[in-house]
């Protein structure tokens, strides 16, 4: 065999062959596959639950606040990621998967009882302890997969769970509205609960091992929850990636606040057709999902990274001008872009996390990259009030890009910076 043929086949068994190839092996490995199952079950009722959980609100109480307020309440647990991700580093992160959708299932079907006005803070109660178990369990989850799946594979593993995540929140919020308008509020609590039953299901046939940590000593406990804070904090590799996450989902949080402006006075066209624009995007987040891992082991993370981040900063930007055909361009670019840095920074953080405080580190990256989306959420909510559309989409898209520069510039001096690999 030749030299170039013997280095190509090594580089094969490495990065786990060619694209087509790597998916094949993450769907063929049974913990992967059966994680991504979860994964897709436990979507299919969460995408539900969240659109549903407005609408019912909305029609118990008439308040459009109320029902704005209960994506906030699914949202407000991010915060608590670090506490939370304590939490899976001191538990086997198989039975903790298990246990919670075997609790959450059970605290939905606690809304049954919701039948007024009166007892509409039930749902709210439920939203904000259902987001807790959320950030509990992608903690968890994202341990577990770190700890067995094959490194080569990690990239894969997260643009396919991307891919299963955006794809039900295409289908699965049609479906709930549906079955809400034939049955009612508590019957998409139910299949919510259902879904999370089934979820557990799946998860208690993980074949791992799940094994039992001892208890932190009371010295450890009291810093064990800025361990991810710091990890992140020291690194040379998640910093840049989490920083520039977080940057990009507080101008995601501008654009999703400004989309039903940007229809009305931008597009001139109804409400409705937001949601021809969010469909496009989740096809855009789908297809990318499967682009992931063989991109990544083309190009170094905070090139791809940056890339993302500057295709989701055109379609912000193009959301100045009025077109349709650009409209639903941008809508593609942005579903494209966004997912690209926050799937670069978890394999990241997988990658370069030891396992005994992988769960607060994922949590903590979580944290970091998901909160700023909901601060922006509601100072974009106050700003399309008094600044016209056209600017806010501006001004972000230019954000947008700056980021996507400042991080590739990084990557250009940290190329540099890195020792070369020893000759053969």
């Amino acid at each position: 065999m030749s030299r170039t043929k013997r280095v190509w086949s090594t580089r094969r068994r490495r990065t786990g062959g060619v694209g087509g190839s790597a998916v094949g092996r993450v769907l063929r490995d049974r913990t992967a596959g059966r994680c991504l199952a979860g994964v897709v079950v436990s979507g299919f009722g969460t995408s539900a639950m969240w659109l549903t959980a407005g609408i019912w609100v909305k029609s118990l109480t008439g308040s459009n606040s109320l029902a704005a307020l209960t994506v906030c309440a699914m949202w407000a647990p991010v915060l608590a990621g670090p506490a939370l991700g304590a939490l899976a580093d001191r538990m086997g992160r198989r039975a903790l998967l298990v246990r919670v959708n075997l609790a959450v299932a059970c605290l939905l079907a606690t809304l049954v009882l919701v039948d007024s006005a009166g007892t509409v803070w039930l749902v709210f109660v439920v939203l904000v302890l259902y987001g807790a178990a959320g950030v509990l369990l992608d903690a968890a989850e994202a341990a577990l997969v770190a700890r067995t799946v094959p490194a080569s594979l990690l990239a894969d593993f997260n643009g396919l769970r991307m891919t299963a995540n955006e794809g039900m929140k295409l289908v699965a919020p049609l479906a709930g509205a549906g079955l809400y308008t034939r049955f009612g509020g508590p019957a998409v609590a139910l299949l919510d609960a259902a879904t999370c039953a089934l979820a557990a299901l799946v998860f208690a046939r993980l074949p791992v091992r799940s094994p039992l940590r001892d208890p932190a000593p009371a010295a450890a406990r009291r810093g064990e929850l800025a361990v991810g804070l710091r990890r992140i904090r020291a690194s040379a590799v998640l910093r840049p990636l989490v920083a520039a996450g977080a940057a990009t989902m507080l101008l995601a949080g501008v654009n999703g606040a400004v989309t039903f402006a940007y229809v009305d006075d931008v597009l001139g066209r109804g409400p409705a057709y937001a949601g021809v624009l969010y469909a496009v995007q989740g096809a855009g987040s789908v297809a990318v999902g499967l682009l992931v891992g063989p991109l990544l082991r083309r190009l170094p993370e905070r090139v791809f990274a940056a890339g993302g981040i500057a295709l989701f900063a055109l379609g912000v930007g193009a959301r100045t001008v009025s077109p349709d055909a650009v409209a639903l361009a941008a809508s593609a670019a942005i579903g494209c872009g966004l997912p690209c840095v926050l799937i670069a920074a978890m394999t990241a953080v997988q990658r370069e996390t030891p396992d005994a405080v992988l769960g607060r580190t994922a949590a903590t990256a979580g944290s970091l990259m998901t909160a700023p989306n909901a601060v922006a959420l509601a100072l974009g909510a106050g700003l399309v009030a008094v600044v016209d559309v056209r600017v806010l989409t501006a001004v972000a898209g230019a954000a947008g890009m700056l980021a996507a520069v400042v991080l590739a510039s990084g990557a250009r001096r940290h190329h540099r910076r890195a020792p070369a690999p020893p000759r053969p």
